[in-house]
């Protein structure tokens, strides 16, 4: 008898390591959330809670005052690089706050590591839905929305724990995996080859890949001050100089961004990429054989910009930890606005083929809007979104372009011109956009 119960245990234990034995929870407990004073823009009446999970990731939680039984899993825009803080929640909520607004609860996880760590990050996503669920309520359902960077986060934790989502939502989503950065690989070599102050040629050289040095100081202000000495965007056109003004519409045309958005993806390009690398030792991004088409003399230009190979295993470690399949085994709506210059709308035809690769086209629906805003459309835009993707999941009533462009209308229907939804939009792919490499 001895013998057997000696089996049994140990074959329990063994057990307990692969997938838990009855009574044995897969994940360690989470320490209860404590009631917290809301922040700015929460609706009134909402009572908001926040933590810090096992893995050091602070959160926050909001439940409306009227809940409506539905939980969505907010996976925030980035990545912000540095070390994260609970203020973050905080700017995030403001933003998001049409979605309490709506009766949902609400919860944000800032993610353990700043910079470009996406697993992890789902990882943290996924944590703080069972901290709710755990301490908080049973949600009927639970939605995931992938916000921008937020998501590659939400599509790598549809992936990864696809048992915990009713359904997922991704607006101005990075969606195409390490595609989607190649340009600012382009643009660094572009802006080099036209301006040779970033780095400078007395300065330390290294590879542009790299984004900066370790050692390097610069911040976003030495940067503006390098690229407003060569481009004068901080000037109005009138006063720009011939050259100025050519070395522009080269970056403009090339790389098919509005001199508006030159610094910010300057930024990307720089701190960013060293983020990236940081990760990665070499570069998963290059350049070598691509053809730059747009400019005055595209001959001179390809003649002239600096060419880098990448790495293959340094891009399999990148696309190990940010990339997705497209095997979602949950309706996924996606929304993009058709000028967005911050992560290009094409990425979304990447989704559509990803996800019909895998069988899973039955549950993508495309949407686009007539806005070249990145961060935010308006209050009126994502309530039909949330609507149709509960419809979608509880009912099974798969939602079209069209009816969520009309639902929009009979929502705000003291201001019907506030829903700029497109349902008739044919995205290109991206290769029309950033060219392949």
């Amino acid at each position: 008898m001895k013998t057997i119960i000696s089996t049994s245990l140990s074959l329990c234990g063994v057990l307990a390591l692969l997938a838990g034995c009855a009574g044995t929870p897969s994940h360690p407990p989470e320490a209860a959330p404590l009631a917290a004073t809301c922040p700015d823009g929460v609706p009134a009446g909402a009572r908001c809670l926040r933590g810090q999970d096992s893995a050091k990731a602070h959160y926050l939680i909001v439940m409306p005052a009227q809940w409506s039984g539905v939980l969505v899993v907010h996976a925030h825009g980035g990545p912000s690089l540095g070390e994260p803080t609970a203020a973050r929640a905080d700017e995030d909520i403001k933003r998001w706050a049409i979605t309490v607004q709506q009766g949902h609860a609400w919860a944000g996880s800032v993610f353990r590591q700043g910079g470009f760590a996406v697993t992890t990050a789902a990882e943290d996503s996924d944590r703080v839905r069972r901290i709710f669920v755990d301490h908080v309520a049973k949600p009927r359902r639970t939605l995931l929305h992938g916000q921008s960077w937020g998501a590659m986060v939400a599509t790598r934790a549809a992936e990864l724990f696809p048992e915990s989502w009713d359904g997922m939502l991704l607006t101005s989503g990075v969606v195409a995996g390490p595609a989607t950065y190649d340009f600012r690989l382009d643009l660094r070599v572009i802006y080099q080859h036209l301006c040779n102050n970033h780095p400078r040629p007395e300065e330390e050289q290294y590879p542009l890949w790299m984004g900066l040095p370790d050692n390097n100081k610069m911040n976003n202000a030495d940067l503006a001050a390098r690229v407003n000495d060569c481009l004068g965007l901080n000037r109005p056109a009138a006063q720009r100089s011939p050259e100025q003004a050519r070395r522009i519409r080269t970056i403009v045309d090339v790389v098919r961004i509005p001199e508006s958005a030159i610094i910010g993806h300057l930024q990307w390009g720089t701190f960013t990429l060293r983020d990236v690398i940081r990760r990665t030792a070499t570069s998963p991004f290059g350049n070598e054989k691509v053809y730059y088409t747009g400019s005055a003399d595209d001959a001179a230009l390809n003649a002239g910009v600096k060419r880098y190979r990448a790495d293959p295993a340094a891009a399999a470690r990148f696309a190990a930890d940010v990339d997705h399949a497209g095997r979602f085994r949950m309706p996924v709506l996606a929304a993009h606005g058709i000028g967005d210059s911050t992560v290009f709308v094409e990425g979304m035809d990447t989704l559509r083929r990803r996800m019909e690769a895998n069988g899973n086209g039955p549950r993508l629906v495309l949407n686009f809007i007539d806005s070249n805003q990145h961060s935010y459309w308006g209050d009126a835009m994502y309530p039909p979104l949330f609507e149709a993707l509960l419809n979608w999941s509880e009912k099974g009533v798969k939602p079209s372009p069209a009816g969520i462009a009309a639902r929009c209308r009979e929502m705000r229907a003291a201001a019907p011109n506030e829903c700029r939804f497109v349902p008739d939009y044919a995205v290109q792919p991206l290769a029309t956009r950033i060219p392949p490499r």
